[in-house]
């Protein structure tokens, strides 16, 4: 019986169709660099932050500086999420469902984050900015008040400190994920992820588009918002709002040796 290959449709998205034949490759910057920086300084951020928080005591104070470091770091990759260069919006690698099954049946043929890591990041990020919410406003009644603390009830405070201790399990998890699945790329699929993330450079399906790389602008941007987000949470607008002082009322004088006081002529 003659059998007969069917063609991947050219209307079919170029993530979606069949991998059965060699896909041609092309060498790109992939990443650019201030997503780059980004994701080194948030690795050193996060495990300085773990490495205090658990450490507790004096290091709490360095606790909160990597706290205060992770915000602008998080604040940044939001808005570079938004107007950054082309793998680093979010709307290029956000996922749809029909992609992640895709993924899962190895049709996927795109450049950038894949559909499953895609949901790591984002995974992450929301953690991530969950963890450092809930500490800004934590305290912990021992060694730790949160620069932003006083601006919340004290029940409230002590509510979302536990929240925060509970996090950290569900970000001990996925950083967890995330390792595994990155051995699982370099070690069996042959991928290398590690080494694109130093230099930006990796080969991608012919048919991924070409990057195209964000203004000065959106980095002038992201980078104004990222030090705004530091100093509102650092909490030094608090200290620095100007104290009011209450208006004295005058005071009567009490009288001397038992009479009134006589109203005294002007001076001149």
């Amino acid at each position: 019986m003659e059998q007969t290959h069917t063609l991947p449709s050219s209307d079919a998205p170029a993530d979606l169709r069949p991998s059965a034949a060699p896909v041609a490759r092309q060498r790109i910057r992939l990443w650019d660099l201030p997503l780059r920086v980004f994701h080194w300084s948030l690795l050193a951020a996060v495990s300085a932050a773990i490495a205090t928080g658990l450490a507790g005591g004096e290091w709490m104070a360095l606790h909160a500086q990597a706290g205060l470091v992770i915000v602008g770091l998080l604040s940044f990759r939001i808005v570079w999420g938004l107007w950054g260069s082309t793998y680093a919006r979010f709307r290029t690698f956000v996922p749809s469902p029909a992609t992640v099954l895709a993924y899962l049946q190895g049709r996927w043929q795109g450049a950038g984050h894949n559909p499953l890591g895609a949901l790591s990041v984002l995974a992450l990020i929301g953690v991530l900015t969950a963890q450092v919410a809930t500490g800004l406003v934590g305290n912990d009644e021992i060694a730790f008040t949160g620069p932003l603390a006083s601006q919340v009830d004290e029940a409230l405070s002590l509510k979302l400190t536990g929240l925060h201790h509970q996090l950290v399990n569900v970000l001990y998890l996925l950083l967890g994920l995330h390792i595994v699945a990155i051995a699982v790329h370099v070690l069996i699929k042959k991928d290398p992820l590690v080494k694109p993330m130093v230099t930006g450079w990796k080969e991608v399906p012919a048919t991924a588009p070409l990057p195209r790389r964000a203004g000065p602008v959106a980095f002038v941007v992201a980078l104004a918002v990222a030090l705004a987000a530091v100093y509102g949470a650092s909490g030094q607008w608090i200290a620095s709002a100007p104290e009011q002082n209450p208006v004295s009322e005058p005071t009567a004088e009490a009288p001397q040796g038992g009479s009134a006081s006589q109203p005294q002529a002007p001076a001149w």
